[in-house]
């Protein structure tokens, strides 16, 4: 997988428009969940773009501290439907850290994670530090990592 990450004012508007249509196919397709997707904080993230043979299969965006949690954080973490058997789950949160650190020299980070996918996150040095709680209708816990 080749990874870009890119400010908001460096995307084009064909990454834009795939970057926003993938979010779209698995948060609001997919998971059958209505939600205002478009928030008004990708102009404040960096996005991290996985292309497979120049088609974006994964995505994040990232945070500096203090812009979405008070330490770094990663959401909107996406990948298309096809290509999850593949690890490039993984791959995406690899690049996703190394892109906080070497961006905005941090290590915490918090994000705010399906439930369903808590172990997947535990893998990647996240651990859980709040109680279940729903966002979007979709059960959601709060994780860090140091």
């Amino acid at each position: 997988m080749n990874i870009q990450v890119k400010s908001f004012t460096e995307l084009n508007t064909s990454e834009l428009y795939n970057l926003l249509q993938l979010r779209s196919e698995v948060f609001v397709v997919e998971q059958d969940c209505v939600y205002q997707d478009i928030d008004f904080k990708d102009q404040k993230a960096l996005h991290v773009l996985g292309y497979k043979n120049d088609v974006l299969i994964a995505y994040t965006r990232i945070f500096k501290p203090g812009d979405y949690f008070k330490n770094s954080s990663i959401g909107r973490v996406v990948v298309k439907d096809s290509e999850r058997k593949f690890n490039f789950g993984h791959q995406i949160m690899i690049a996703s850290i190394n892109a906080i650190k070497n961006n905005f020299k941090e290590d915490k980070i918090t994000i705010s994670a399906q439930k369903y996918l808590k172990k997947f996150y535990e893998s990647h040095g996240f651990y859980q530090v709040d109680d279940e709680y729903l966002e979007d209708g979709i059960p959601h816990i709060r994780m860090d990592k140091d």
